[in-house]
């Protein structure tokens, strides 16, 4: 009969054993650099609507537009007055100091619904010097439809700040025309949705074959063989199990993905001197000499001064000294199938600035030795 001891220190290295088990079993079943297919496609139809509208900023202090070269300001206010029951007087032309015409722009997310707050971001379209501590007027926000979407006002936030001197200088920090205002629209009309039906399709954010095929796999796994079908490397369309749609979309985009390697690809920023290589970037066979030209001018100034009794007048000279010199050259070498690594390290090995590395990385392409694509931008 085995003790009661054996039988407990056995039944926990079973335990142990099974726990040990399951461990492996989620390691290997996890996939390395997992993605969620939330962050690596869209579903078609749910996005956001851009809105614009056109308003009056108000209670500005003494920072408004200069009416008498923004006359579409005076009409505006005129046209407000009017609405509300003030006539202005024909051939009077408000000279006016606190009001300021502005651009206002929204977004109206994916299914949202009358009664809803969103932000809007207000812009001076005159010469309003600031916007700071004003407040806008109700003012439509439309869509390309021209339909009215929402309706905006409120006061603005302004994060610039800017001071003048009596002497004319100026100080500013940021942008002080323009302003945000948080939850400043109330949303009047709903755009209308997906039907709650049929198949669903998804767009990857960026193209790539791999990474369409293995989404398919995944849902195909989780949901049954049959459901996804790959279009293209973008488009994905799928056909819903009999489920709960919105427990459906909530389901699949929770699904862990291996996204496909990125294409070995050179982005070469020619005005900052910015270079960024991606890990599959590699070189072939290839020898690199790296040499400098430092041109030097100097400039001096001298004064000419004319002899005692003489007629000459005194007159400043400059004299340029101009100096040229090369820096003796060095040369590496590239491996085939030289890494990133390696080739960051040779390239800064010779320290070589921003410039000179685009230019030898231009050589290596055109010499056919960079298996990448290069890009200049």
């Amino acid at each position: 009969m085995t003790p009661f001891f054996n039988r407990t220190a056995t039944a926990r290295l079973s335990v142990a054993q099974a726990l040990f088990a399951v461990v492996a079993m989620l390691m290997v079943a996890t996939p390395s650099h997992a993605e969620r297919i939330k962050d690596l496609a869209q579903v078609a139809g749910v996005r956001g609507n851009p809105l614009v509208g056109y308003g009056l900023v108000v209670g500005l202090d003494g920072s408004g537009d200069r009416t008498s070269q923004t006359q579409f300001t005076v009409q505006s206010l005129k046209s407000m007055l009017d609405q509300l029951g003030v006539t202005i007087p024909p051939g009077v032309n408000p000279q006016l100091k606190n009001v300021a015409a502005v651009a206002i722009s929204a977004e109206l997310p994916p299914y949202a619904k009358p009664g809803q707050n969103i932000d809007v971001t207000v812009s001076s379209i005159g010469n309003a010097g600031s916007l700071r501590g004003g407040t806008l007027l109700m003012a439509p926000l439309k869509g390309a439809d021209g339909q009215v979407y929402a309706i905006a006002q409120g006061s603005l936030v302004v994060s610039g700040f800017g001071a003048n001197g009596k002497d004319g200088s100026r100080i500013q920090v940021n942008a002080t025309n323009a302003g945000t205002i948080p939850n400043g629209a109330i949303v009047e009309r709903a755009v209308p949705g997906n039907p709650q039906g049929g198949a669903v399709t998804l767009n990857l954010n960026e193209f790539d074959f791999t990474t369409a095929s293995r989404i398919v796999s995944a849902i195909d796994r989780t949901f049954g063989p049959g459901h996804a079908r790959a279009v293209d490397g973008v488009t994905i369309e799928i056909s819903p199990p009999a489920m709960d749609r919105v427990a459906f979309l909530a389901q699949l985009e929770s699904l862990d993905v291996s996204p496909g390697e990125s294409a070995a690809k050179v982005i070469v920023n020619a005005r900052t001197g910015t270079v960024v290589m991606g890990g599959n970037v590699s070189v072939m066979p290839a020898a690199v000499s790296h040499g400098s030209l430092t041109v030097s001018i100097t400039e001096n100034t001298q004064v000419s001064q004319p002899m005692a009794f003489g007629d000459g007048q005194t007159a400043v000279v400059a004299q340029s000294t101009i100096q040229a010199s090369q820096t003796g050259g060095r040369m590496f070498k590239f491996e085939g199938g030289t890494s990133l690594d390696a080739i960051v390290r040779a390239v800064n090995a010779v320290g070589a600035a921003p410039g000179d590395i685009v230019a030898i990385l231009e050589a290596l392409k055109r010499a056919g030795a960079l298996r990448a694509e290069l890009q200049v931008i």
